[in-house]
């Protein structure tokens, strides 16, 4: 297809500038128009839908905000393909917002690399539509930050996609060192062993700065916490673990 046209609702000038400069120069992926509330986007969505093929919408915007525009559109039955952006992220929202049908939760504040993943994954054929697996970095994401893991450490990005790849592949959990370190190593340009202390650095920066109730909760019936911390396969397993109940609980 020619290159995919977005249309941005969202009340942040700053963000919608930083985005549009993003993808100025870019070939697959063109912001097309603009709204900076909901009553406004809703119009433009209504009244030129040949002019853009998915909405990046934000939740939270005067006037009107997201979830009256993903309700006008349930109600006038506007089926577009949605990106929703929100700092607000729990699992009751997922599950309230994934009844409009949304495609993509992305958290503030995202990379725009990864944005722009999310957009084109919309248009591959081979696109996985099922909410809550889509969104399974975002709950990941969420879980780490509140742990107290900093997102610019290497520690971060192998322990966030490692539970990633337990979840999906539980069947790994018998091959930490012999097959998850090495996936990781691979996908990452480094060695398996820098993997392992990268994790390991990680996971005690966690245990000085994280929050120690949710520390209780998640690793309490695994661990002793007030004499060690959890293991790399310990700490990775268990946050797996609670993602899938999480999941389970709450129907998605």
């Amino acid at each position: 297809m020619d290159s995919i046209k977005v249309l941005m609702i969202d009340d942040n000038e700053n963000l919608v500038e930083m985005v549009k400069e993003y993808f100025k120069n870019d070939k697959q992926i063109h912001i097309n128009l603009v709204a900076y509330n909901g009553l406004d986007g809703l119009d433009m969505i209504e009244n030129k839908q040949d002019q853009y093929d998915v909405i990046l919408l934000d939740l939270i915007m005067p006037k009107k905000d997201g979830m009256y525009v993903l309700e006008e559109m349930k109600k006038k039955k506007l089926n577009k393909k949605i990106i929703v952006e929100t700092s607000y992220n729990s699992q009751d929202v997922i599950k309230e917002v994934s009844s409009y049908g949304v495609n993509y939760f992305i958290l503030k504040p995202f990379e725009l690399s990864d944005l722009h993943k999310r957009i084109l994954n919309l248009f591959n054929e081979n696109n996985n539509s099922d909410l809550y697996h889509n969104n399974l970095q975002i709950s990941i994401t969420k879980v780490l930050h509140e742990l107290g893991i900093p997102s610019h450490i290497k520690g971060y990005q192998y322990i966030r996609e490692a539970i990633g790849i337990i979840y999906e592949r539980p069947e790994t959990i018998g091959g930490i060192t012999k097959e998850l370190y090495p996936e990781l190593a691979l996908k990452f340009d480094t060695t398996v062993s820098r993997v392992e202390r990268a994790i390991r650095h990680a996971i005690e920066v966690s245990w000085n700065r994280g929050s120690w109730d949710l520390m209780e909760e998640i690793f309490g019936h695994s661990v002793d916490i007030d004499k060690a911390k959890p293991t790399n396969s310990e700490f990775i397993v268990t946050i797996a673990d609670k993602l899938k109940l999480d999941s389970i609980r709450i129907g998605i």
